[in-house]
């Protein structure tokens, strides 16, 4: 189980642009930075234009932001990209023996917990924008 790579490469492609993007980056350059395909890159910029995250001029002419990224929070992005519904981050497996003990309780007992981890993640997003990322980034970079 794993949440797609599409989140994180979400957050380099607006870390990007914010940082690179005056006055917009084209999808092979961004490719370049994220050691990708355009053709990923482009699915996912499509993706962010669709929330009101950035624009996109076609042809020669690139993506740049369109939302301040202080009001672009974590949780905005990831839900953005995902295709996870609301309290179903973890998947169960489908139909356990219903004649083991086990298997008849096994979906009812972990649901609870799987909710309640999600929620916390969800929560830890929603709590950071993508200007929190963008500076810490910031100075990692000038660190070098």
């Amino acid at each position: 189980m794993q949440i797609s790579s599409r989140f994180s490469v979400a957050v380099h492609i607006i870390s990007l642009l914010k940082l690179y993007g005056n006055p917009m980056l084209t999808s092979d350059y961004i490719a370049g930075s994220v050691n990708t395909n355009p053709v990923v890159v482009r699915r996912i910029l499509g993706m962010l234009k669709k929330s009101g995250f950035v624009a996109i001029n076609r042809g020669n002419g690139g993506a740049y932001l369109i939302k301040d990224i202080k009001d672009i929070t974590m949780l905005d992005l990831y839900r953005s990209v995902s295709e996870i519904e609301k309290e179903k981050l973890f998947r169960i497996h489908n139909n356990p023996n219903p004649d083991c003990p086990v298997g008849a309780n096994i979906q009812e007992t972990v649901s609870n917990t799987f909710i309640a981890a999600q929620n916390a993640m969800e929560r830890l997003l929603e709590v950071t924008t993508l200007a929190d990322i963008v500076s810490n980034l910031s100075k990692k970079i000038e660190k070098k």
